[in-house]
């Protein structure tokens, strides 16, 4: 799997071609604000929009690896803000009966705005949720990367990974409040995967309290778990003239399945939630703050 990266070094802002390998050193391209969304809108593959970098700029070698950078949300613009974060609601086979199949009619699955893409956090970063949540529930999930071109068609870029935190306890409540429960930050990973949306994503959740695992639980939410095609759920989404802006970069969250709220488990402030995608080698580890740090 072809992964891409960018960072921050020196004041300065580069991209990697490789997964970090821990202690190691990295290999990075300076590239402006901005340039890799117009290689991916002007290439027809992603090894064109490698190629083109790697042709025009000289790379640099950091010593001591991930020590000295400073990662980023993958394609996150710098200056404009232009990014969208959001995602699908109830998408699981888990929660249906039976299957759809080809044929059947396709009903498009609750959509929510999660948030601006300047409100994502990497991981080590807190999590801010409100201060009277009524109940957290962490929620492992796929992101589709996508950017728009000048037309305002949607170009696909990769995946990654995201941590939905969310008030499902406020939701319960009352449906209607779910715009509420969605405000909490998002955790996602650095890690851009360059290929068609996976099919296979299994890992597992440890909710550390105090420093000792509390809660712990496997996840699965790859294509083959999801009731929906991807694509008619993406293509579904992209009708709506809203999210199809020029320039604008679309995170979209897949959705997730049965977790730690559903255990009967509840998060508390400094709760550190860690998801393992052992799948493909990726961690997103956060610690959970009730409220504003004081």
């Amino acid at each position: 799997m072809s992964v891409l990266f960018e960072c921050e070094y020196q004041g300065e802002r580069y991209v990697g071609f490789e997964k970090p390998v821990p202690g190691e050193a990295l290999t990075l391209y300076r590239v402006n604000d901005g340039r890799l969304q117009a290689e991916f809108i002007a290439a027809e593959t992603p090894e064109e929009v490698v190629a083109a970098i790697k042709a025009e700029v000289e790379p640099i070698t950091v010593e001591g690896g991930e020590e000295q950078v400073r990662y980023l949300p993958p394609l996150l613009p710098a200056t404009t803000g232009n990014a969208l974060l959001s995602g699908f609601m109830r998408t699981h086979k888990s929660k249906f009966e039976g299957e759809w199949s080809e044929g059947d009619e396709f009903v498009a699955p609750n959509w929510f705005f999660k948030g601006f893409g300047s409100w994502l956090k990497l991981p080590g970063d807190p999590l801010v949720v409100p201060e009277k949540a009524v109940a957290l529930i962490e929620e492992p999930e796929v992101a589709l990367v996508y950017v728009n071109d000048d037309a305002g068609n949607p170009r696909y870029v990769g995946y990654t990974f995201g941590n939905d935190l969310c008030d499902i306890g406020l939701h319960i409540q009352n449906p209607g409040w779910n715009p509420y429960c969605k405000l909490c930050d998002t955790s996602i990973a650095p890690w851009l995967f360059l290929g068609e949306p996976p099919q296979s994503v299994t890992g597992h959740v440890t909710i550390e309290r105090d420093g000792a695992p509390a809660w712990e639980g496997p996840f699965d939410c790859g294509g083959d778990a999801l009731y929906w095609p991807i694509q008619q759920m993406v293509d579904n989404l992209f009708e709506y003239p809203a999210v199809r802006r020029p320039g604008l970069v679309n995170y979209i969250l897949l959705g997730a399945d049965k977790a730690s709220y559903h255990d009967g488990f509840r998060i508390a402030h400094g709760d550190r939630i860690s998801i393992d995608v052992k799948s493909h080698g990726v961690v997103l580890a956060n610690e959970v703050s009730f409220g504003l740090p004081k």
